[in-house]
This record gives C-alpha cells, structure tokens and sequence, in this order.
C-alpha cells in the first residue's frame, strides 16, 4: 500500500499489564508494587521499533510508572519522541472528585517534568474517561498547564464513550485543544478506527482501509493508540476476571506487533504535539537528573 500524504500521530499509553480498567475490580492498586513489572522491556521493544522505521510517536505516560522506572522516560525522550500524561495512577477521570482530579494530572506532570527536563502539553485520561457528565475536567486541564487533551473517543461503549462529541479536533477551552480518538463516520454513525482492542479483534486489511479512509476521504490525520501490554503474550493471566473482559484482553495479543509492524510500513506518523499543536516540545529551564 502507498502511503498517503497525510501524517497520522501514533500513541502509545503506557501502563502496565495489571493496571488496566478492566483489572480494577480483581487487582487492588495495593497489589501493584508486588506484581510483575512488565512495562519496561516493552517499551524499550517499542523504541527499537520505531528507530526501523523511524518514526517519532507521543508517549502517555502514567506517573506511577515514570516514578519507577525513570530511565524509561528518559529513553523515551532521547529518542525524540514526545512525552505526554496518562495521569498518575490510572483513575479514571470519571470515578475522581474536581479536586483529586485536578491533584491526580498536576501530579503526573510534575513527575514526568522533573525527570524528562521537557514541557509536558499534552494529556489523555485513563479509558478515554471525560464525558459529558464530567467536562470540568477540561477546566482543570487548562488549570494544570496543559495545552491539549486526547480523551474523548466519539463512539458508544459500554466502559466509555461520547457518541455525539466532534470528530475533529476543537477548542474546548481557550487555550485547550481537545484531539478525539479516531472514527469512521459510516452509515450515521461513528466506527472505531484507531487502535486498542478494536485493532488486535478486526483483521489488519480493515483497519488499514478505515485509516486510510479517514486519511483520503476526510482529509484528516488518524490518532492511533496501542498499549506496551499488547506486544507481550508472555504476560502473565489474571485469575477471576470475566470471560468477556479475558476475551477483551488477550484476544489476538500474539499478533499485534507484527500488525504494528504493517501500521508503520503503511502510513506516515508523527507526534500529537508537532500535528495539532504546530510546535516541538520545549525544554524546560532545569536540566533531569542524570540516570
């Protein structure tokens, strides 16, 4: 396939195997310091891959994990990649107060800013959380010092969505742009398009012609998002959990790196803040602690 002229922005949210939404019932947060950590040896496969091809993507990163493993964010900026927020500890924005939201991403780009030595703009809330029963959270965004959010996904779901929200990217504050997760408008209604779970259960020919369709006929830039998780069947199974939500985890997860692999050969990617924002991330005024 040719690549179209468009530059999608390909994102990764990094969080680890047992701090997914769907987790949260079996696996309390207490745990999380004792179980095997995973995430370090998948984004650094992450990294090299993207060096093959050379490609430059947006890292929402959780602070809870940057707090850990340091080198990591470091690693992730060296390479030219941009570092964004996933929040601290993987709270959905929905299930937070104003004040312990507004706590929760001050938090998270304090510590990623400490570290990394870069300006942290961008932001995207834990299981696309901010809806419409919770839009303040665009005030604390703004608050915060963020410059864009990626939190919204325009589709019905059972964990989260906002059907009826705007495709495109829209001021939602001044100051505040927000960047919907990718969809298909077919048939009146809006199709995911752009990654997670959606992309290891649809066969790769289709998600490559929904992209392609949103690059050529909408003449819009895709947002893509994986999980370092997805590239990792050796992780261990949680125990307890739903056949739906074990369906939902696992399913296909040994095939998704070499369907990544494809995603990159076929498209053309950036970084959210050099396609939307029109600008490099900016170093601050400190230098990071050496590793």
């Amino acid at each position: 396939m040719q690549q179209t002229a468009v530059t999608n922005a390909l994102t990764i949210d990094v969080e680890d195997y047992f701090q997914v939404s769907a987790f949260a019932p079996t696996i309390d947060r207490s745990t999380w310091d004792a179980r095997e950590c995973r995430v370090e040896r998948n984004v650094d496969r992450i990294l090299a891959m993207l060096a093959e091809r050379q490609v430059q993507a947006t890292f929402f990163t959780l602070g809870w994990v940057a707090e850990r493993y340091p080198a990591v964010v470091r690693k992730i900026v060296a390479a030219g990649h941009e570092l964004a927020s996933h929040g601290y500890g993987h709270e959905r924005a929905s299930d937070l107060s104003e004040a312990a939201f507004f706590e929760d991403i001050s938090r998270a780009k304090a510590i990623l800013e400490d570290i990394s030595g870069v300006q942290v703009k961008g932001y995207r809330a834990p299981s696309f959380s901010i809806g419409e029963g919770n839009l303040w959270a665009f005030d604390c965004l703004l608050r915060a010092g963020y410059r864009y959010s990626s939190s919204i996904y325009p589709i019905a779901h059972d964990h989260y969505g906002m059907p009826d929200a705007p495709r495109q990217p829209h001021e939602v504050r001044p100051g505040l742009l927000e960047v919907p997760i990718t969809t298909l408008r077919f048939f009146n209604r809006n199709f995911p398009s752009s990654g997670g779970g959606y992309f290891r259960l649809l066969p790769y020919a289709l998600s490559r012609w929904m992209l392609n369709r949103v690059n050529t006929v909408d003449g819009q830039p895709g947002i893509f998002y994986f999980h370092p998780w997805e590239i990792d069947p050796g992780q261990p199974r949680i125990d307890g959990i739903s056949s739906k939500t074990r369906f939902r985890h696992y399913v296909n997860i040994g095939r998704t790196e070499g369907r990544l692999r494809a995603l990159l050969r076929d498209f053309r990617w950036g970084r959210m803040d050099q396609i939307f924002l029109g600008a490099p991330q900016s170093r601050l005024a400190f230098e990071p602690v050496p590793a």
